[in-house]
């Protein structure tokens, strides 16, 4: 990909860019996180960043403190159209990752939809991210590229000491659609059917010990394994 320069947002002028950003990624009926709140939370050890080719914003990465001085929570990631598929994402996070590990946070956790296949590659097969908490309906009733289904949620928690490349025992797994997104737009009905079916088989899963350990590509499958 192109020499993108990543960096935190530097105005309010750039926080309200932001704003525009996030309603062209996830819809203009979805609430985008306000530009004065951003910045607040800046100011108070929060993360606000952005991927720019010139002065054009490609990627976008908020984040915020929780009660843990350890731990970010990483609220909102997202990738413009155009800059798709080429690792955009990775590299947002890998900056996250340097920027928390500078300042002696080593646990990042964040909220994510379990039946996108983007989300668990990215969170989970390239991050290395585990998850063993299910909410339903997380949001409620969502606007935008989330509408027409509940708004489930997996809670990724992405440990930044963590050395890559640990061997899995798999246990079992739960496959995922190739294109939930799609499904939502052409067949509603078989969208929240694979949603309902997802939902029981992870909170099952997680009821007996299990944890989500990784996301096999080829066959588009949570991998689970025992913890510990």
């Amino acid at each position: 990909m192109r020499d993108l320069i990543l960096r935190d947002l530097a105005s309010l002028s750039e926080m309200k860019a932001a704003e525009a950003f996030q309603r062209s990624v996830w819809g203009e009926d979805d609430p985008a996180d306000n530009a004065d709140l951003m910045m607040a939370i800046q100011h108070e050890g929060g993360l606000v960043a952005g991927a720019f080719d010139g002065d054009r914003m490609l990627a976008f990465l908020f984040a915020f403190p929780t009660s843990d001085p350890t731990a970010q929570h990483s609220h909102r990631l997202g990738v413009h159209r155009d800059a798709q598929g080429q690792g955009l994402g990775v590299r947002m996070k890998l900056y996250q990752k340097d920027w928390c590990l500078e300042r002696g946070i080593t646990r990042v956790r964040w909220t994510y939809d379990p039946a996108r296949r983007a989300n668990a590659v990215l969170n989970i097969h390239r991050l290395g991210a585990t998850a063993n908490t299910y909410y339903r309906n997380y949001y409620g009733e969502m606007e935008g590229i989330n509408a027409g289904v509940p708004s489930d949620r997996l809670l990724a928690d992405w440990d930044l000491t963590q050395a890559e490349g640990a061997g899995i025992e798999t246990v079992d797994t739960v496959p995922i659609p190739a294109d939930f997104a799609r499904l939502v737009a052409d067949d509603p009905a078989a969208a929240l059917s694979e949603r309902l079916r997802i939902r029981a088989a992870l909170e099952a899963a997680f009821a007996t010990g299990l944890h989500i350990a990784g996301f096999h590509r080829d066959a588009n499958a949570y991998l689970l394994a025992r913890s510990a």
